[in-house]
This record gives C-alpha cells, structure tokens and sequence, in this order.
C-alpha cells in the first residue's frame, strides 16, 4: 500500500473508565465517523491511522482498555439486520457487478 493512498479503516474500542471513554469518543469524533456506539469509520493513509493510533494510546490505559483498528477490504461485503446499517455520512459504494467496493466518508 502506498503511503499516500487511502483506505477505510474500522475502529472498536472498549474502554473501562467513563472519563476516558468520552475523550476517546470525543476525540474519534473528530477523526472518523460514528457507526454504532463505539465503532467508528475513518478513510485514512497509513500515517493518517498512525497518529490516531499514536493519539488512542495517549489516552487509554493499556491495562484495562481495548481499542482494535481493522483495515477494511476493498471489495466490502455488508450484511444487517434491524434499523439501517450505516449512518449518516457514510454512504456503501458499489462495483460494476454490484458488489460493495468500499465505504464513503461524507
């Protein structure tokens, strides 16, 4: 993957501590897109997951939380069930077969 290109990223994180989970939550806001309560999208490069990387592990203690980053495919497949499966200002792109091709941040 080249160092300029971008792709979507998933964020999770668990955090034990109400004070920290806000300012992740806070600080996540401001990077990526909410999905569902304590899962974000970003549409980053490498050095861009880096620094949220680099400013995740400010925050959290190491002991007692959980933060995951998943680089998502290309090709994405979406299954969901209930209320709508993605949020407002993220938008699913598809190929030319119909197939999802990856995520749009709005």
């Amino acid at each position: 993957m080249a160092l300029n290109e971008t792709r979507t990223w998933l964020i999770a994180y668990d955090i034990t501590c109400p004070r920290r989970l806000g300012r992740v939550h806070r600080y996540l806001k401001t990077v990526a897109v909410p999905v569902q309560y304590s899962v974000f999208a970003a549409e980053e490069t490498p050095a861009g997951i880096q620094r949220i990387r680099l400013a995740l592990a400010n925050i959290i203690n190491p002991k007692n939380d959980d933060v995951r980053i998943y680089p998502l495919p290309n090709k994405l497949e979406l299954h969901h069930y209930g209320r709508h499966p993605l949020p407002e200002g993220l938008l699913l792109l598809a190929d030319q077969e119909g197939q999802a091709a990856g995520i749009l941040l709005l």
